[in-house]
């Protein structure tokens, strides 16, 4: 596409886009009492409209039913769990048996851990990204040293080359393969978190598989980023957040994934707790955990239902548009961006993510050589939210369910005013 770096332009993308009404699905931050420009939907997404009347449609039903709204609310709690395999499915590319809804993030990654990381003999090696987000780092290190392994011994990251910003997929395969049956699990973040980068997930699902090791993804920046195959990639275990790009509020509900080769297994190893036995046997209180079919085995309590219908109302909206379209729209966003921040010619300014579209989903990270953390707090003086990551890159995210063109054009003509 020709794209043009002038706002008429992007008023013109704006009024063909086909998604431009869900903008005003959402509501939109102010700055010093006038509308901000945000670009941090990475971080955290933006509040459905609709939000509020969920959870007051659940705070109605405790006021008239109390202990009896578990079977008789609106939306039974007893069951509330399990309105959402459906449409998760189609956003993480699943069977819906194969996905659930419980706990945070972090804590999925550990209980999923717990059946996918069982190192035995010499197989007891971990491979992961090089500065993945921290609370995986921790998670691998603690079960690792749960496990009686050194962190240094057992996890191998994999780092970009000296002096470039990314990943070279081929190391990621070369070191599986010279791993070869030491390595008991793979576990990347199927997006990273700083530089944008996404993996080439069935790939190394499939060589991870060829030596013998399970493969797992954190993908806390991929889900309703990205589109995913988990299933047809044949993964083994996946985990995200709700929070970033599928707006269900912070610190909200995590969703993951178990393939259904392993989701039906009751000799897998797993933590068991109550909300994962078999809803038909869970009031007969009796001893001898029985797992519930599907992804649901893996649940332990019983769910927050405030924090589920914020997650009810935004799932919605991303199944009446479907990660198709916000993937075709997503490209454009970032592709307007790349071409704008390419036409600054600035020698200030540098774009870590890939330029190649199929290896980066909604955000673009500039590594900015002079003051990052100044730049970042001079754009917010003008109204424009991104975030800036130590010790110089600022992240940026043009989110296609509420984001413009417009948006685009006006941070890169706000930023141009700050760069030498």
């Amino acid at each position: 596409m020709q794209f043009e770096n002038s706002k008429v332009f992007a008023q013109k993308m704006d009024a063909s886009d086909p998604l431009k009404d869900h903008r005003n699905r959402f509501h939109h931050p102010k700055l010093n009492g006038k509308p901000a420009t945000y670009f941090c939907g990475n971080s955290l997404g933006l509040e459905p409209k609709t939000a509020k009347e969920f959870v007051n449609q659940e705070l109605d039903d405790w006021a008239e039913f109390a202990v009896e709204g578990h079977f008789h609310a609106k939306t039974p709690w007893f069951s509330y769990q399990d309105i959402f395999p459906e449409q998760l499915s189609k956003i993480v590319g699943a069977l819906p048996k194969e996905v659930t809804v419980m706990n945070g993030l972090t804590v999925n990654l550990h209980l999923l851990m717990v059946s996918f990381y069982q190192p035995r003999g010499k197989r007891y090696k971990i491979i992961c990204e090089a500065k993945a987000f921290p609370s995986d780092q921790y998670a691998l290190e603690s079960q690792v040293k749960h496990h009686g392994y050194e962190p240094e011994d057992a996890i191998i990251e994999i780092a970009p080359r000296q002096g470039e910003d990314l990943i070279r997929e081929v190391d990621i395969l070369k070191a599986i393969a010279e791993t070869g049956d030491e390595l008991a699990l793979v576990m990347f973040g199927g997006v990273n978190y700083y530089t944008g980068q996404v993996f080439d997930m069935k790939t190394i699902t499939e060589v991870g598989h060829n030596v013998g090791a399970k493969v797992g993804f954190d993908l806390a920046h991929g889900a309703g980023n990205i589109e995913l195959k988990l299933h047809e990639w044949n993964v083994d275990f996946a985990c995200w957040c709700s929070y970033k790009y599928l707006n269900s509020g912070p610190g909200n509900v995590s969703g993951m994934f178990v393939h259904e080769r392993h989701c039906n297994n009751p000799e897998l190893n797993r933590f068991a707790g109550w909300w994962g036995n078999d809803p038909d046997q869970r009031f007969k209180m009796n001893p001898g955990f029985v797992p519930a079919e599907g992804a649901r085995g893996w649940q332990l309590s019983n769910v927050p239902v405030f924090g589920m219908a914020v997650h009810k109302s935004a799932l919605d909206i991303h199944a009446e548009v479907g990660m198709e379209k916000l993937r075709e729209k997503s490209l454009k966003l970032t592709g307007y961006l790349e071409f704008l921040l390419d036409d600054l010619n600035s020698k200030d300014v540098r774009i870590i993510t890939p330029r190649e579209s199929e290896k980066r989903g909604c955000q673009i990270s500039i590594y900015v050589d002079n003051e990052a953390k100044k730049l970042h707090q001079a754009l917010l003086n003008e109204g424009v939210i991104t975030d800036y990551r130590e010790p110089n890159v600022i992240r940026l995210a043009p989110v296609p369910l509420y984001n413009s063109f417009e948006d685009v054009w006006t941070f890169v003509a706000i930023l141009s005013k700050h760069l030498g």
